[in-house]
């Protein structure tokens, strides 16, 4: 009996204490949450809750990024990859030897024959690096001096959904933080009244592959995380606006006793998800005022419009999240990622393709050259590309004004400009018909770890423990691509 009272004293003691320690520090983590900056630099030496214990692994290069991501992935074909070769072999079955062996899609894999195909477009050069650029994309002809173009990108996955989540979470498969994600969580945000990680949707012409919110998750990092997507209808972010008849000192009240809940709701379960939430609750408070002033274009210049063109005036439209990603970059959002659907020529390649560069080459040049002239474009990383690449070689039947391209993951074109990025340069190479990289690849894990490291970050050293293992996002592999950096 004795023992057994022993035992109760010290289990009881050991409860109070926790429970008390459980108080103290549930405290301490509200108050970091309601005051962002309570435990920052500034204050004590630590920085806030729902980030990584570190500041940036080396001085940044660039502050933000912004991801014209084309979904679909564009042939870099006819687009920045100049192959006088194919036109000269056009019909021509694709050479074994070329080949090698490669696994094709279901949609020629049984193809009698992969007839060689030229593009349909012509091209020419420009800028002090004499970069072919098709005809199709003039604007960014004219901004060559200003981008990088790599010609080596190279991938595993030959289907776009794969493929799109490798390129922004670097695995094929789901349930794992977004390229933007990361950022958040190793840099944190530089607008507390903004996220800072954003997505913006538009729709081109073309066939189109769907995008979905595994893209811009947190997967198994804090949720506070996950990108928030703007639309283009009457309510820009979902369930922001207050309810009728409630006012902002309601909403104050509400999101007080709301926080003081939650808070009891931790000190009983530990569940740092909690915190998160409540830390939602206050960004979402915050973002109603400043939202609406974000976007709203009526302050821009009538020269700043017709830069991006006329479509930057309808909502949604790729010009008008061109413009709309300026202005979130320039208010501190740390990654705006955009998504511009249509690019999946399987069939009537010439017509749809351009199309789809109509709707994106004037806004595309337009933001960087916006950009630069804010003096934002050396702390502004600006990415343009896709999942993987096309073939060289016609799928289905090949006629004289139609042809369709397959996927192609063996190599592929995108551009960046800015953050610390060389410009006017060209970068690796392909053989004389577009199928196989001869100099200087560059690999998926490769292109992230380059971008992390403009921004200051060592990608072998951004890791989160989960289920017993250290993930990152370049997962075991990538080195950064130096002959790039300026």
């Amino acid at each position: 009996m004795e023992k057994e009272l022993l035992e109760y004293g010290l289990n009881r003691n050991r409860r109070r204490f926790l429970s008390r320690l459980s108080l103290g520090l549930g405290t301490v983590a509200l108050g970091s949450l309601l005051i962002p900056d309570l435990f920052s630099p500034g204050r004590s030496g630590r920085e806030s809750y729902a980030r990584r214990p570190s500041l940036p692994d080396f001085a940044p290069k660039a502050k933000r990024v912004i991801y014209l991501f084309q979904n679909g992935a564009p042939s870099q074909l006819e687009s920045f990859d100049y192959k006088p070769t194919l036109r000269a072999m056009q019909g021509q079955d694709l050479p074994e030897s070329i080949r090698g062996g490669q696994r094709l899609t279901g949609f020629t894999a049984n193809q009698a024959s992969l007839p060689l195909v030229g593009s349909f477009v012509d091209f020419q050069q420009y800028g002090a690096s004499r970069a072919w650029i098709s005809d199709l994309f003039p604007k960014t002809a004219s901004i060559v001096d200003d981008i990088c173009i790599i010609k080596s990108m190279h991938t595993e996955a030959i289907n776009h959904d794969p493929a799109l989540t490798f390129f922004q979470t670097g695995a094929q498969q789901g349930n794992r933080p977004s390229m933007g994600s990361w950022l958040s969580y190793g840099l944190g945000s530089e607008n507390q009244n903004l996220p800072a990680f954003t997505v913006l949707i538009s729709r081109g012409k073309g066939n189109s592959q769907g995008v979905y919110s595994k893209l811009w998750s947190n997967g198994f990092l804090d949720s506070i995380h996950q990108g928030v997507q703007f639309s283009s209808g009457e309510d820009p972010v979902l369930y922001l606006k207050d309810p009728e008849g409630l006012n902002r000192r309601d909403r104050r009240d509400m999101l007080d006793q709301l926080a003081q809940l939650n808070q009891w709701s931790y000190e009983e379960n530990q569940d740092p998800e909690i915190h998160t939430k409540i830390q939602q609750y206050e960004m979402a408070y915050r973002m109603q005022t400043t939202v609406p002033e974000v976007l709203d274009l009526s302050k821009e210049p009538q020269s700043i419009l017709e830069l991006y063109g006329e479509d930057c005036k309808i909502p949604g439209t790729f010009a008008a999240n061109c413009l709309l990603a300026r202005k979130l970059s320039e208010e501190g959002v740390r990654f705006v990622q955009l998504y511009h659907q249509g690019w999946d020529q399987h069939a009537n390649l010439p017509k749809e393709f351009t199309g789809q560069a109509k709707d994106v080459d004037q806004a595309s040049a337009a933001l960087v050259t916006d950009l630069k002239q804010r003096g934002l474009l050396d702390e502004t990383l600006v990415i343009w590309g896709g999942e993987f690449g096309r073939t060289n070689f016609s799928q289905g039947v090949l006629t004289k004004d139609n042809f369709g391209r397959d996927h192609h993951p063996r190599c592929f074109s995108i551009w960046m400009a800015g953050g610390g990025i060389k410009p006017g340069i060209v970068y690796g190479e392909t053989d004389e018909l577009g199928y196989n990289i001869v100099k200087d690849p560059v690999h998926v894990h490769d292109f992230q770890a380059t971008v992390l490291h403009q921004l200051g970050l060592d990608h072998e050293k951004l890791v989160y423990k989960h289920l017993g293992r250290r993930f990152r996002l370049t997962d075991v592999a990538g080195k950064v691509v130096k002959d790039i950096i300026a």
